[in-house]
């Protein structure tokens, strides 16, 4: 016999929906308390409308749980967004089913919208314990963010960029939680590094170990909006050459970065540049300005531009959101970052990869309008 929960007034409050026998009181068992992060805002990524948010399972039972199916649903309709079963779920857990008692997992979601975004979602979970029977619950409910998102330009010129990221990478920027001021966050929810191939794919000379030598060094970095900066860090300098340094500490990842305010509770992050920053704090800002150079400092594997949108000027306490970008052409696409990482070439573009003005599909290659120059 399945049993069916649904939450009255909150987390905790449960009426179970399943009939039972009459003159039997239902089994009752501990399960999973279901939370939602930062609330979804729907954002057209590479053609299609999608609702990018994190499910957040605590295992309140004795024993270890089986998470066997997320749903995620309109709030107003009853329709089933998304449907995770099989190999599907285990991407959006990112690994096992199995949760251990008093143990907390992230599920990873994007539920894709036809038509109209809904207003609200909620989120059906089946579970089952070492006995094997399944209990559905439902919680998790959460209002769409229907605030409008911002426009912004090209953080580069020209081209061609590989617009690197994917969202089931195990510890991609999406992946990534950071619990530093007594709650967890994802920053680089919407986080993309940005790294400039040629048409063979290589990211440089073959065999230079000179920054130099690559073909993002140097390049000039823009702010996406007028703003004003609200902070920076100068100073780390690049690496001698390109075998890089030393892992960092954590405070220390961004190396030296810029993050302006765009207005709307929204910050414009930029890291990993080079020192001799063009911009200090409280500067205001124009679109299409250079604020530095794209450099190799922190925690990089190479040089790139790690560029995301959050809701605080600071690299780790703050949730990434989403935003849509303007000013740049689809040419090409990796299958995987796996292919990016061998330095593959990348293939031509399709119309399922889309254009702007859109937030990229994760490893298309884009080329970038020239903004109109912009004097300080």
């Amino acid at each position: 016999m399945k049993l069916k929960w649904t939450a009255l007034g909150g987390l905790g409050a449960m009426v179970l929906l399943a009939g039972p026998v009459m003159g039997q009181t239902p089994p009752s068992r501990q399960g999973f308390d279901i939370r939602v992060g930062a609330a979804p805002a729907p954002v057209r990524i590479g053609g299609q409308t999608r609702l990018v948010h994190e499910l957040q399972l605590s295992n309140f039972a004795p024993t270890a749980l089986e998470v066997r199916r997320i749903e995620v649903i309109d709030g107003a309709t009853g329709q089933v967004l998304t449907d995770l079963q099989g190999s599907a779920l285990d991407a959006a857990l990112g690994g096992s089913r199995t949760v251990p008692a008093s143990a907390f997992v992230l599920v990873y979601l994007e539920a894709p919208v036809d038509g109209p975004a809904p207003d609200r979602l909620r989120h059906r979970l089946t579970f089952a314990g070492p006995d094997g029977r399944e209990t559905v619950v439902e919680n998790g409910e959460v209002r769409i963010d229907r605030a409008p998102l911002p426009l912004l330009g090209p953080p580069l010129r020209g081209g061609p960029w590989v617009a690197v990221y994917q969202p089931d990478m195990e510890r991609g920027h999406r992946r990534v939680a950071y619990a530093v001021d007594g709650q967890a966050r994802v920053p680089g929810r919407f986080a993309i590094d940005w790294i400039k191939v040629d048409e063979t794919g290589a990211t440089g000379r073959s065999g230079e170990s000179r920054l130099d030598g690559n073909l993002s060094f140097g390049a000039e970095v823009l702010a996406v909006a007028d703003g004003v900066v609200a902070a920076t860090r100068d100073g780390v300098p690049d690496p001698a050459d390109l075998s890089g340094v030393d892992r960092v500490a954590l405070e220390d990842a961004t190396g030296n970065y810029v993050a302006i305010d765009i207005g709307g509770g929204r910050y414009a992050f930029y890291e990993h540049l080079s020192p001799g920053l063009r911009v200090r704090p409280g500067d205001r800002v124009r679109r299409g300005q250079v604020i530095g150079a794209l450099g190799f400092t922190g925690q990089a594997s190479g040089p790139h531009l790690h560029f995301h949108l959050s809701d605080a000027p600071e690299p780790l306490p703050a949730e990434g959101r989403p935003y849509v970008l303007e000013g740049f052409r689809v040419v090409g696409r990796y299958p995987s970052i796996q292919a990016f990482g061998r330095g593959e070439p990348w293939d031509m573009a399709t119309e399922a990869d889309g254009e702007g003005p859109s937030f990229p599909a994760h490893n298309v290659v884009v080329w970038f309008e020239d903004p109109p120059t912009v004097d300080r």
